[in-house]
């Protein structure tokens, strides 16, 4: 699938060849034990045959070995945490929780809530995922909270208004066990608009500029604590900005699979306006401009 950023094998093995080279193992493998059973490698002849023979054993099974993952260590079953920042999403999180409940039956759901004043709570523990209240709203410290709140060894910071692919548990799974310590999922509205789709379709890049939080993100809990968390200072782009410090930390990827985020305010903003809001607010933060302001001039631009 185009834009897949996960590495090929230094060489593939296909079924072709494991088929051409079976009579030979089987021959080799045969004539060793016959040697041994005769007591052949008594004497130096003996010794030189079961180099031979050992090294092509070696040779034709190895394909079976990097086939099959014969020779990468086992690693445990990761365990997974879903933490999901929330305030006042009472029309989305109850579809969102029995969505990843049949996803992911096994996963740890935890909705990190910024004291919401609608059914946020209510229908979150209803839905049987675990509340924690955070004293301080913002995603960066409802993030951390949920993160410290949670038990899973793979932590997966999920949007209350997006929904992750249908196979969640086995693209993480694959990610845990090529090794990546953090990464997110491409991009897809639930709106169909040219624009929209176009914007999407730029996030199989990667690339940290395109990077935000609709997108998801999934990061082993060591390589979390290492990079420091959530910087709670941060009042817009928290989830993008520490981006650079898991990478600098351990390989991050995307991952070849969609989320499905809501368009809510591209619709409510209008979908130009909006987008053209998010440049320039970008824009101001990659000059440097302070969190203070670029609140400001956010909330200025969208009531403007």
């Amino acid at each position: 699938m185009a834009g897949q950023v996960c590495e090929k094998p230094p060489f593939a093995v296909n079924d072709s060849y494991l088929l051409k080279t079976a009579p030979v193992t089987c021959v080799a493998g045969a004539v060793f034990l016959l040697l041994v059973a005769l007591g052949g490698f008594q004497n130096r002849q003996g010794l030189a045959i079961r180099k031979g023979f050992g090294a092509t054993a070696v040779f034709v099974l190895l394909p079976y070995a990097v086939k099959y993952n014969l020779l990468r260590p086992k690693l445990l079953p990761m365990k997974l945490s879903v933490i999901i920042p929330a305030f006042n999403e009472a029309a989305s999180i109850g579809r969102l929780l029995h969505y990843l409940q049949q996803l992911a039956p096994a996963a740890e759901l935890l909705v990190a809530d910024g004291n919401s004043t609608d059914a946020t709570v209510t229908i979150a523990g209803r839905a049987g995922a675990t509340v924690v209240p955070c004293l301080r709203r913002g995603r960066g410290p409802q993030m951390n909270a949920g993160a410290a709140a949670a038990s899973g060894d793979m932590l997966y910071f999920l949007h209350a208004d997006t929904f992750p692919p249908v196979d969640l548990e086995k693209q993480l799974q694959q990610a845990w066990q090529q090794g990546y310590g953090s990464g997110c999922f491409r991009l897809r509205f639930d709106d169909s608009h040219w624009f929209l789709r176009l914007n999407a379709w730029f996030t199989r890049f990667d690339v940290d500029a395109l990077r935000f939080g609709d997108q998801s993100l999934f990061v082993r809990r060591e390589v979390f604590e290492r990079a420091g968390g959530f910087n709670e200072e941060m009042l817009l782009l928290e989830d993008q900005e520490i981006i650079g410090r898991l990478r600098r930390v351990a390989p991050f990827a995307v991952l070849p699979a969609c989320v499905v985020t809501s368009a809510r305010k591209y619709r409510q903003h209008g979908i130009y306006r909006l987008q053209g809001c998010y440049f320039y607010i970008y824009a101001l933060y990659r000059m440097g401009i302070s969190q203070q302001l670029l609140l400001q001039a956010y909330k200025r631009l969208l009531a403007g």
